[in-house]
């Protein structure tokens, strides 16, 4: 993967964010994320095929046929193949799965992967109408009214039981303020301009039913927000057509994909049973064990997913996921920094685009290119790991990546 691009994620929190002013568009943010990439890489005349990643345009935008807002990125594209892809909130995660598995396929050197989502056109109300189709939507009726944080309130509910409360609640205000910190790093974050002293403390305030929902708040929440990632798949030939360095790019070893039925409950409440295989899939095929990633981006939608999220992928037990975090590790200067541009919590959540921002955080992570948010990547540890969810916990799509 080769010239990772993220607009802004525009929403509530950023300074510019004005509801009752008119702000970019569909069109807006596929041209300035595609334009990006394309800048790095040497044009249009090097992309083969496209792949375009979007949940409902459709609902918020009144709009389909994404696939042919491509060529309107630059006249090069014109009659090039496009994939639309959906996958809910993993849609982003299945637009560079179909991207890699195109290029496997022998037939496109290079792809360049977009993903993009239009949120804040509806009000909050309606927006939970149209969220509800990422579950099944014959259950919308006897759901909370916020339909999705009800999920997540219920599993965190469940997890309190069987785990313990205080130390739950407690790491899920520090997940929290590990994403305003680590968003406050990038510029284009939704929550950059965040000046909150104390977000933990803001991140305490206890759960009212009769406000929001019962086990979490707004502050456990991701973003409603407008924006778009894109970056190019390439092949080794690929490479080679962009004219890029093998230090600006990033190896892709391990790909891992799994659903599960939309219909069906989880069958324990209290993990990320899709996530696990996922990952699994994709450590087995990269050949390497969690213990050698340097950082990864994970689908914190609510950070108590955020939280359960560290015992799929294996760095905790059933349970120990709140002492894991409380311990410090997920930090940006931890043992595993996590979501080091603030993840759905704190960089925001465009819904297409997720999964691909997940992948050009990752990109800028293993070659340098990410500013005031770099860490440290250790020569002994030198990959990656990213987990899209789609739905609660239905589909997901997780990828290994390797500092060349």
């Amino acid at each position: 993967m080769v010239g990772g691009y993220n607009t802004i994620s525009l929403g509530t929190g950023r300074k510019e964010f004005n509801p009752k002013k008119e702000r970019p568009g569909l069109l807006e943010y596929i041209q300035e994320a595609g334009r990006g990439t394309l800048a790095k890489i040497g044009g249009a005349a090097v992309v083969d095929e496209s792949v375009i990643s979007n949940f409902m345009a459709a609902r918020y935008n009144n709009q389909g046929h994404l696939a042919g807002f491509i060529p309107a990125i630059d006249e090069g594209l014109k009659f090039k193949p496009v994939v639309r892809v959906e996958a809910a909130c993993g849609s982003g995660g299945l637009g560079l799965a179909t991207s890699i598995k195109t290029v496997l396929a022998g037939s496109a050197e290079v792809v360049l992967a977009l993903g993009v989502e239009v949120q804040n056109t509806v009000k909050a109300v309606y927006g939970a109408d149209i969220l509800a189709g990422a579950g099944y939507f014959k259950e919308r009726k006897t759901g909370h009214a916020h339909f999705f944080p009800g999920k997540f309130s219920d599993r965190a509910g469940i997890y309190y039981a069987k785990y313990g409360r205080e130390k739950t609640r407690k790491a899920m205000a520090v997940w929290f303020k590990n994403a305003i910190e680590n968003a406050r790093l990038d510029p284009t974050a939704q929550e950059h301009h965040n000046t909150s002293a104390s977000p933990e403390a803001v991140a305490s305030v206890e759960p009212n039913a009769k406000s929001f929902l019962e086990h979490i708040t707004v502050f456990d929440c991701s973003k409603v927000s407008d924006g778009a990632a894109a970056i190019a798949i390439v092949s080794e030939e690929g490479l080679k057509r962009t004219g890029i360095a093998l230090k600006d790019a990033v190896e892709i070893v391990g790909l891992g994909q799994a659903e599960y039925d939309i219909t069906a409950p989880p069958e324990d409440m209290t993990a990320l049973e899709t996530t696990a295989v996922a990952v699994k899939k994709a450590i087995d095929m990269a050949g390497i064990t969690i213990d050698d990633l340097a950082t990864v981006e994970c689908h914190d939608c609510f950070s108590i997913a955020g939280i359960m999220a560290t015992e799929a992928i294996g760095f905790a037990k059933p349970g120990e996921g709140p002492d894991f975090v409380l311990a410090g590790n997920t930090s940006r200067t931890g043992k595993v920094p996590f979501n080091t541009t603030g993840g759905l919590c704190g960089w925001g959540h465009p819904v297409g685009a997720t999964g691909i921002h997940q992948a050009v955080t990752i990109w800028m992570q293993l070659t340098g290119h990410a500013g005031n948010s770099q860490i440290k990547i250790n020569e002994d540890r030198p990959y990656a790991l990213s987990v899209n969810m789609g739905g609660d916990d239905k589909t997901v799509i997780a990828i290994v990546y390797k500092k060349c």
